[in-house]
């Protein structure tokens, strides 16, 4: 992987996510510019499909920088997220030394607790120098964690370290590029907000979701593109669950090019609802006439 150098300016960085297919607003472009320029990690926030988590990918193939991503989730702890002893590999040294007679126990445990006895989890990994360079270290839905955990990722994102124990402190030569996200299922600390630099991204408006449309679905004909991001627009503005995030909008795109339409149709709408609502409730209050409307105004704000 050839790294590349990080982008000089805030339009350098909007060309750089647009290269990998992403098409960002001025906004983002410029808090991820100070965050590469500043290296501070990058805390991104937003309702589900908004595309977060893209940009941590698109930037890690944009610089020819390894993506480490480590997805949170209930229970997430240290040995899952940072490190663990290879206690079965230990066991084995253990008992080879003892089978040899000659057990010197301090010797013994700094042996079974040095590095080639470390599991590397994805923390860790993100600390260690890197051939390609530091690598792009992706937290992944946050705010699916513990607080516990949380509490613990003070400590690499404000000194780009970790602390084991028999080890010592391991501290990065170089820090990685740090992108944090989070769909708000729940507030985290400001503690470790502070040490980011934070961002909201929201849904698209119409034309840059239609310029992402074409991109990431280039199959979909023009007229059929600004029906589906009409349609999906006003669909937002329904009292629903759960709004479409883009990542629905470009899975409804490509589902209508698989079933060969050219223009939105109700009956085809209505058929693939599921493509874009994930909760019955939402689908059932869209279903029938109501989608024969958002159809009908689709197609005459898409032909306007």
């Amino acid at each position: 992987m050839n790294m590349r150098p990080l982008p000089t300016s805030i339009e350098a960085t909007q060309d750089l996510l647009a290269k990998g297919g992403y098409v960002s607003d001025r906004a983002l472009a410029t808090v991820l510019f100070l965050s590469l320029r500043l290296k501070r990690p990058l805390f991104l926030e937003g309702e589900a499909g908004v595309g977060k988590t893209e940009i941590a990918k698109v930037l890690a193939a944009q610089l020819g920088r390894p993506l480490i991503r480590l997805q949170c989730y209930e229970g997430l702890d240290v040995a899952s997220a940072v490190y663990e002893w290879n206690y079965a590999a230990q066991m084995v040294e253990i008992r080879a030394a003892e089978a040899a007679g000659s057990v010197d126990r301090e010797r013994l445990v700094d042996d079974v607790f040095s590095e080639r006895f470390l599991i590397r989890r994805p923390l860790l990994q993100a600390l260690e120098a890197a051939p390609g360079g530091a690598p792009v270290l992706l937290i992944d839905e946050l705010d699916r964690a513990d607080e516990a955990f949380e509490a613990y990722l003070l400590e690499v994102l404000a000194d780009n370290q970790v602390t084991v124990p028999e080890l010592g402190t391991i501290r990065a030569s170089e820090p990685p590029i740090v992108v944090v996200t989070t769909n708000r299922t729940r507030e985290i600390h400001d503690a470790l907000k502070r040490r980011c630099l934070y961002h909201w991204v929201d849904y698209p408006d119409r034309e840059r979701e239609l310029a992402i449309l074409r991109a990431k679905v280039p199959g979909a004909g023009e007229r059929l593109s600004r029906q589906v991001v009409a349609f999906v627009q006003a669909l937002r503005g329904e009292e629903l669950f759960k709004n479409p995030g883009v990542a629905e909008t470009l899975d409804w795109a490509a589902a209508l090019v698989e079933l060969d339409q050219t223009v939105l149709e109700p009956a085809v709408a209505s058929d693939t609802l599921g493509v874009l609502l994930k909760y019955q409730d939402d689908i059932a209050r869209i279903a029938g006439s109501r989608v024969q409307a958002l159809v009908d105004a689709a197609r005459a704000e898409a032909v306007g």
